[in-house]
């Protein structure tokens, strides 16, 4: 059987590819029956995992590509550059520990969010980005048509699950009891990362219910990295250095 056909019957079509350069290559470094081995399974292997990496990022739904070294620590100089770089290592992933990141509007939480979706992802990890209305709104239309458990599973089955966005918009009471359902799908199973511009303590009027809040708080922060981010936004940053915005509070101060 030739090499070819072999390859292709054992699916190995990324090695196939490049099979020439990888045949090229080993006789150039005048390799033996083992190094050439080594190099043309290492073709295969990164192939695959650029192929999953590809799969993955798709399936996340992540709004746009961010890493950590694109946050911009030395503006926001509260986050504490340390505390993230050790979160990117995805040891609370692997625990299934849940963050949350606080903050005002504008603060650079979405990005640090999407930055360590991106990183399990590359890590082998699924993930799963959807902002905080959209899962309630998904959750109480399941639940009428009497498919909540199908959607608690499609939310209870990514790793790392990223809820962008909780406090813009308050919940009504039953979807508060469903997202309820949901973090108690996940607890001590797969990991959350949950992004608020509303304090803990404000949770029971999102919530709309003080006992449902307090309870989703309590399986939420069980194992949790809360990080509290003060500062100002980027979104308006640019704005005040072309003078089209002053700060509210300064005005008002002047006046």
């Amino acid at each position: 059987m030739e090499l070819t056909s072999l390859l292709e019957r054992m699916k190995m079509e990324h090695l196939l590819a490049q099979l020439d350069g990888v045949c090229e290559h080993a006789a150039k470094g005048d390799l033996d029956y083992k190094g050439f081995l080594t190099q043309a399974l290492e073709a295969e292997w990164r192939g695959r995992h650029q192929r999953g990496v590809e799969s993955r990022l798709k399936l996340a739904r992540l709004p746009w590509v961010k890493t950590l070294d694109q946050f911009d620590f030395e503006f926001q100089p509260s986050v504490d550059r340390r505390q993230m770089r050790e979160l990117a290592g995805l040891s609370f992933v692997e625990r299934a520990e849940n963050v949350v990141l606080l903050g005002p509007p504008g603060v650079g939480k979405t990005h640090l969010a999407v930055a360590l979706g991106r990183q399990a992802i590359l890590a082998g990890y699924t993930v799963l980005f959807v902002a905080a209305p959209s899962v309630v709104a998904q959750l109480a239309k399941a639940h009428a048509e009497g498919r909540i458990e199908e959607r608690l599973g499609h939310f209870a089955k990514p790793k790392l699950l990223i809820v962008d966005e909780l406090g813009y918009l308050p919940f009504e009471p039953n979807a508060a009891h469903l997202f309820f359902q949901l973090v108690s799908r996940r607890y001590e199973r797969g990991s959350m990362l949950i992004t608020s511009n509303r304090a803990i303590g404000e949770w029971g009027g999102v919530f709309g219910d003080a006992v449902v809040a307090t309870a989703i708080l309590d399986r939420l922060l069980h194992y949790s990295h809360v990080v509290t981010i003060r500062g100002d936004s980027y979104r308006l940053r640019e704005k005040r250095r072309s003078g089209l915005f002053k700060p509210i509070l300064r005005d008002a101060a002047d006046g």
